[in-house]
Formats: C-alpha cells, sequence, structure tokens
C-alpha cells in the first residue's frame, strides 16, 4: 500500500524510511533559497534536517522560492506534500537508505507574488538568504566576468516600480527595505558549484544593486557577507524509475523525490552577519579560506570528469560508472590527478589527498548512481577553461607534465566532430557549439582548428610544448581510437 507524502502521513511512514524526528509545526523559517532542486535538498536542506533531527536549528528552516516559470512544477509537488520529499541514498553495493527530509517548510513561487518573496526576506526571521541556481544563474559575461546589464529581464527589474521577475531584483529589494527600515543585512551564501561562488555573488549582486541605486550598491558591498563555499555530492536528475523505487521499496508517494550517493561535503567560509546554524554539528567544515577546497575539487573532482567523458563517449561507453569501471580509464584519470593536477594544489588542511582521490574514483564507479556521459559532456566551453586549463597553465609554467590535460582538450576537440568511433551521431551540448563543430570539422585537416579559438584557450596554440602533446593524441584519436590513445599514454611510447 502506498502512503501519501504529508504532514498527517509521517506518523505512519514504514520502517524502512527515516522519518523527521522533530515537530515541523515548531520549526520557523530562518534562511529562504533560490533554487529548489535535486542538488540542494540533497545537500543544504538534507544538513539542517540532520541538526534538526538533534534539537538544533528549529530556527533555521528554509523557505524555498522559485524564480523561472518551470519552477511552478516544483510549487504544485511542495504543496501537496507539505514540502517533505523523500532523500534516496544509492550504495555501491545496490543498497538503497530512504529518509523524509522535512526542514523546508514554505515554497513561495515568485511569479505568483514578487512581494511575497520581497517581505519574506525582508523579515527580521530571515538571517540567511541562499542560493543554488546554477552558473548561468549570476548573469556575468563568460568572458570579461562582468556583470551583463542588457538581460532583458535585468533591464525591466532596473526600472522604477517594476515587480521584479529576477533574483537580483527580489534580494536587492528586500535588502533596501531592510536598509530603509534600520535592519541589519541578511547574509547572501551561495551554494552553487562555482569557483569563488561567494565572490562571484557579491560581484553580481552589488553590480545590480549599483545600476539600481549608487548609495545601495555602496551599502550592499560595505555590509552585506556573501561567504565562499565548496559544495559536493552527485545527484542524478530524478527519473520516473525512481519514483516508482520510492514506491515499492518505502510505500511512499512522493512526487518529486531525490537521488544521490553516500559521499558529502560542504566546505564553509565563517562569514556571516546575523548567525548561523550550527553547521559543523552536521559535518560542514567551517574554515577561514576555502580556496584550497575548491581547488582540489575542481582540478582533481570535475576536471577527472572531462577526463573520462569523451574519451569514454568516443569508446562506446554512455555513464561514468562504465568508464571507471575500466583499468585503462581508471589508471589514466589516477594518472592525470597524481601527476599533473596535484603539483598545481595548495596544502589542503583536514584532506587526505591521496584518500580523496581513491574515493573519486569509488564514486564514479557506483552503477546505482547512472550519471550520464551526456550530461558530463556538456557545456565543456564553460568548464575546460575553469577546470582543466588553469592545470596546463601552471605546469607549462614550472616544466610539470601536460601530456594528459592535453589529450582531454584533443578528445574534447574529437568529440566536438559529433560522431562517435561507431559512427554514432552526438548531440553536442554548449552554448559556443556552432563555432565549435565548425572548428572541430577542419581540424582533420587543419590540426589546430580547434584551439585556435583564444577566447577559449588563450596562448595555448602558441607553445609548442602543448601543441606538441595535443596534436599527438587527436592524431592517434583520429587514426587508432580512444582506447589506443590512452594506450599510447600509459606507455609513454
Amino acid at each position: 500500500m502506498r502512503q501519501t507524502l504529508n504532514n498527517t502521513s509521517v506518523a505512519t511512514f514504514p520502517a524502512s524510511v527515516a522519518a523527521p524526528g522533530y515537530d515541523r509545526s515548531a520549526l520557523t523559517a530562518g534562511i529562504v533559497h533560490f533554487g529548489v532542486g535535486g542538488f540542494h535538498r540533497a545537500h543544504q536542506a538534507m544538513y539542517l534536517d540532520r541538526l534538526m533531527n538533534t534539537g538544533q536549528a528549529h530556527d533555521w528552516a528554509i523557505c524555498g522560492v522559485g524564480v523561472l516559470p518551470g519552477d511552478a512544477r516544483m510549487k504544485e509537488v511542495m504543496d501537496r506534500q507539505d514540502c517533505l520529499y523523500t532523500l534516496v541514498v544509492k550504495n555501491p553495493d545496490g543498497t538503497r537508505e530512504g529518509r523524509v527530509v522535512g526542514s523546508i517548510i514554505e515554497y513561495l513561487f515568485a511569479p505568483d507574488d514578487p512581494d511575497a518573496v520581497i517581505e519574506k526576506m525582508a523579515s527580521e526571521a530571515t538571517r540567511i538568504v541562499s542560493l543554488t541556481v546554477t552558473e548561468g544563474g549570476y548573469n556575468f559575461h563568460h568572458v570579461t566576468g562582468d556583470f551583463n546589464a542588457e538581460n532583458p529581464d535585468v533591464l525591466h527589474d532596473l526600472q522604477p516600480g517594476a515587480a521584479p521577475r529576477t533574483t537580483f531584483g527580489l534580494v536587492t529589494e528586500a535588502l533596501s527595505r531592510r536598509r530603509e527600515r534600520g535592519q541589519q543585512p541578511f547574509t547572501v551564501m551561495s551554494c552553487d558549484n562555482i569557483q569563488g561562488n561567494g565572490d562571484v555573488a557579491r560581484k553580481m549582486f552589488t553590480a545590480f544593486a549599483t545600476l539600481k541605486d549608487r548609495e545601495l550598491g555602496a551599502w550592499v558591498a560595505d555590509h552585506v557577507p556573501f561567504p565562499n563555499s565548496m559544495v559536493d555530492r552527485i545527484t542524478p536528475v530524478t527519473t520516473d524509475a525512481d519514483r516508482e523505487a520510492v514506491a515499492a521499496e518505502f510505500g511512499l508517494e512522493d512526487g518529486w523525490p531525490v537521488v544521490c550517493e553516500p559521499f558529502e561535503q560542504w566546505v564553509l567560509e565563517d562569514h556571516f552577519s546575523l548567525g548561523r546554524p550550527p553547521f559543523e554539528d552536521a559535518g560542514v567544515q567551517l574554515v577561514d579560506d576555502v580556496e584550497p577546497y575548491e581547488l582540489m575539487k575542481l582540478r582533481l573532482l570535475n576536471a577527472s570528469h572531462q577526463g573520462m567523458c569523451y574519451f569514454g563517449y568516443l569508446a562506446g561507453y554512455r555513464y561514468a560508472h562504465e568508464v571507471c569501471q575500466d583499468p585503462l580509464f581508471t589508471q589514466f584519470l589516477l594518472d592525470y590527478m597524481d601527476k599533473e593536477a596535484t603539483p598545481t594544489l595548495q596544502p589542503v588542511p583536514g584532506i587526505d589527498l591521496h584518500e580523496y582521490k581513491r574515493t573519486l574514483i569509488e564514486r564514479f564507479s557506483n552503477e546505482h548512481i547512472r550519471d550520464t556521459l551526456a550530461r558530463l559532456c556538456a557545456e565543456s566551453s564553460d568548464r575546460i577553461p575553469k577546470w582543466l586549463l588553469p592545470v596546463i597553465r601552471i605546469n607549462l609554467k614550472q616544466d610539470g607534465e601536460i601530456h594528459r590535460s592535453a589529450a582531454i582538450v584533443a578528445s574534447w576537440a574529437r568529440y566536438d566532430e559529433g560522431v562517435d568511433e561507431q559512427g554514432n551521431t552526438i548531440d553536442v551540448v554548449d552554448r559556443l557549439k556552432e563555432p565549435l563543430m565548425a572548428a572541430a570539422a577542419r581540424q582533420r585537416e587543419e590540426p589546430l582548428a580547434f584551439i585556435a579559438n583564444r577566447e577559449i584557450f588563450g596562448d595555448l596554440i602558441d607553445n609548442e610544448s602543448f601543441v606538441t602533446a595535443y596534436t599527438r593524441v587527436l592524431n592517434d584519436l583520429h587514426s587508432r581510437g580512444a582506447r589506443a590513445a590512452l594506450e599510447s599514454l600509459k606507455s609513454g611510447s
């Protein structure tokens, strides 16, 4: 028998699923969160639920906010389920752990009533506004890094008296009201997978506020904290099969459960204006400087994703676990991490890098997560310049190894030809798809065509060591294929 997921049914949940061990009616919202997707619910909301189950943080519950038209569906599900949802951890051995999370107590859909969202943030009870709005939600120019003031929705929100459509407009108006009322500002806490996410948020929100009102912009710059953080948990998109599994295994009718891996990590700068939950009691690492942890994740985890996805896809694999259960690919990834990425890192306090790298391979190999290579291959022009090219440049500068990093770039170039080694069409997903694929189409006759794009690759095309390593692997990919190219790198031949 399947039970509907709501406050009334909590007391009768089956023993196979953990339910909130606290009185949700006694919770009050101290956090307003923009972007209530799978990652937020598997990460920040989970940490708070963990605290609440120990009797803490009951005044730090979450009010979720949706801004995009597509968020209307989440509003429907959250209202129907009293904001409860099932979090399912998929272990490598195939077992599943089910848990109903209760830390979100309200969900507002901004297009329906933007003023309600603004007043929720302007309330003295709100002390943190957090974000998982993806990189695109920060509205910065991908080349200059500056705020894009020409965005049509931004231009709308800058008009006097306009009802805000954007996160920038909503948050800035709430800060403006707090300033006018003599209240202290809340902390803006980014939880997005962006290097220096707090610094990026500070730059973008301050830029918008300054365009709106120069004095307000100065006040935001001087008084609003934007702590940096590093977040990590693989959280695949929820499928209908996941919904059916929750119903079959746990007996719960859940319109939008979340599935994730067992691993979790959150490193957070301890910089808040009006206090914070005792995150450290839930396993969050509070630090003065997040950068060493960010670089570790970006250059080991994220760049390794790029190291596996193009080679793997070309060779016929479609899932991350398939690649990482192949010893040839695993050795390539470990060699990249050990010999090229690790020498570029700063000391990372409290982290055993050898163990971290071993754990990455275990995580990537979890066949129950079913993380697709297509997802990892998407938006490469945003990812490679931030995650991998810095490794190449640092190693070139300090006379380090670059062969595997250059090979990853070559595998991307070959992938963007749009056909795999079996002759199947590849659906390239990238904001620069057209120019990249056009360059890739010429590279059998012009081997440097792909890396001639200086907006992406800068002056790497002028570096003889990089060009030699890159063209060697590209030639291998064209003449012998992905596996043979990796065998050559392994043998050093």
